[in-house]
């Protein structure tokens, strides 16, 4: 059938709009978070409710973490282009064989701390000797041995391991003296259950000085080879550091961001505040250009930390500067 010039005219039009509407289709983004929605990752979901990555021209899919979920195995089978995680777990699957590059470190201070009941008889690090206490492992328990070994404490004769589930229990249940929380989260749950805050002691690793870096973001090195690649995730870290930037600011906007995007409804407002309010401690750059900045010398500082693990450090050789990228910084600061 022949068109007529009117026709053709429409056709043409719908051509038209069909190439504007491609080149302007948002671009995909898939980041892995580490655990389950909470004011941990506030930043990414605050970006998302405000419109943040959506006015960078991107379609972004937040994935949650849990605890059957290790971002270095979702990078690694390509179901995301980008994860948070903490770079010893991050270092490892390196030096394992996925080729993980940190491009961003949103949080610049450690959240780690053990938590211990002062009827246990603990007041400071020399009395961790005799005690049992609660770690974490699957990669969170290199900076532990780290401080034990720098105290001179044998892990398999003076100090008693246990190795602790994601709740307090032990603690509440007097299983062990100390055990592994996070400022931000796991201390909070100890003093919701009826615990005084008095009736505590803390050490924090970033004050022991064996502190490694926990929130950053990291792609596969070979990805950083396309331009096109670093100047997508350029636009999705301006985005997401707009996001922490807010976060910070309003904390009670930033709970109901994350309740928001809790499917489960198990986050409250209330809880998620508070959590937002010590997250916020821990980025101590929010509001400068040097927020999501990694800082070589804080890099070099947690290799020399998994390095120094005794018989079994959590990586056996300096990854170098080959493990991190300040190609997508750069790409977010323009």
């Amino acid at each position: 059938m022949m068109c007529s010039s009117q026709c053709a005219k429409s056709l043409l039009a719908l051509a038209l709009a069909a190439a504007g509407f491609a080149a302007h289709a948002a671009d995909k983004v898939t980041v892995q978070l580490k655990w389950v929605p909470q004011a941990q990752f506030a930043g990414y979901y605050m970006a998302a409710a405000k419109g943040f990555y959506k006015d960078a021209g991107l379609d972004v899919t937040i994935k949650p973490g849990g605890p059957d979920i290790a971002p270095t195995q979702v990078i690694a089978g390509k179901q995301a282009d980008i994860v948070v995680d903490w770079m010893p777990s991050a270092l490892a699957a390196r030096e394992a064989g996925v080729p993980l590059v940190n491009v961003a470190q949103v949080f610049n201070q450690s959240g780690l701390m053990l938590t211990c009941k002062k009827a246990s008889g603990v007041a400071s690090p020399k009395d961790f000797k005799g005690k049992t206490l609660g770690v974490w492992y699957g990669g969170n328990e290199y900076p532990f041995l780290n401080w034990m070994g720098k105290l001179g404490l044998k892990t398999d004769s003076d100090i008693k391991i246990l190795k602790q589930g994601f709740n307090v229990d032990p603690l509440l249940q007097n299983q062990a003296a100390c055990i592994s929380t996070m400022i931000y989260n796991e201390y909070w749950q100890v003093v919701d259950a009826g615990v005084k805050e008095k009736d505590l002691v803390t050490f924090f690793y970033e004050k022991e000085g064996v502190a490694t870096l926990e929130d950053g973001l990291y792609v596969l090195e070979g990805n950083l080879k396309d331009p096109a690649f670093v100047a997508k995730m350029g636009k999705f870290l301006k985005a997401t550091l707009k996001g922490w930037d807010a976060a910070v600011k309003d904390p009670e906007g930033a709970a109901k961001a994350v309740v928001a995007a809790d499917t489960s409804g198990s986050a409250s407002v209330k809880v998620q505040k508070r959590q937002m309010e010590n997250v916020a401690k821990l980025i101590t750059n929010a509001g400068t250009k040097k927020i999501g900045y990694l800082e070589p010398a804080a890099y070099e500082r947690t290799v020399k930390v998994l390095l120094a693990g005794g018989s079994d450090p959590v990586i056996k050789k300096d990854p170098g500067k080959a493990a991190y990228s300040h190609a997508i910084y750069e790409a977010a600061q323009k």
